[in-house]
């Protein structure tokens, strides 16, 4: 499996308050965003797999929803969420 609760933990430890803080929008964006990144790689192999493909449309969909949330309440949280990810507007 590529995302086990090790790995969980270092993302909501690394972007959010702590290690069980896995309701903040920071964590939330790096999960979607390590899953995202999963997803994109697996359907540049298996171009044919169109259930992967409209699952990775709606966590797309997802982390923008997220991000304009950030953006409308705090613009600084939104900017270093960006920065720390590496994410394009």
């Amino acid at each position: 499996m590529y995302l086990d609760k090790a790995k969980k933990q270092e993302i909501f430890g690394q972007y959010g308050k702590s290690t069980t803080d896995t309701g903040s929008a920071e964590s939330q964006i790096a999960l979607f965003t390590l899953r995202i990144k999963h997803l994109t790689e697996h359907v540049k192999i298996h171009h044919k797999d169109n259930v992967t493909t409209r699952s990775l449309t709606k966590l797309v969909g997802k982390r923008r929803a997220l991000l304009d949330y950030l953006y409308d309440r705090d613009i600084n949280r939104y900017r270093a969420i960006i920065k720390a990810l590496g994410l394009r507007k």
